[in-house]
């Protein structure tokens, strides 16, 4: 058994500017802790494998491709690879938004940020 605690995990360095945890990755996936600040946003960006994103606290949007969508706690989006997407915390709000992206399979490509 492993088991990963989320306080003994160090920030990661990512194009993104925001404080990003990576979890766990393996051959069939990857799990990674984003917390984003009021107005705070993902760059835009295309993933190279299908990624979800599971919503643990807070309210935020989601846009992928043409799409734009407000989020809530305990939803599940599906973001098909290689589509331009972003998560973002609105400027008014006054929480944290937190989720955590799961990319199957682990990338072996990197990422391209717009």
């Amino acid at each position: 058994m492993k088991i990963i605690e989320l306080e003994n995990i160090n920030c990661s360095d990512t194009p993104h500017k925001v404080l990003v945890r990576k979890m766990l990755a393996f051959k069939h996936a990857s799990i990674v802790h984003i917390e984003l600040k009021p107005g705070e946003s993902l760059k835009k960006h295309i993933t190279p494998v299908d990624a979800c994103f599971y919503i643990l606290e807070g309210n935020g949007g989601v846009e992928i491709g043409d799409e734009v969508k407000e989020v809530k706690k305990d939803d599940l989006i599906f973001s098909p690879a290689k589509i331009v997407h972003t998560l973002f915390n609105s400027e008014n709000s006054e929480a944290i938004f937190k989720f955590l992206v799961i990319k199957t399979p682990t990338p072996v490509s990197e990422t391209k940020v717009l």
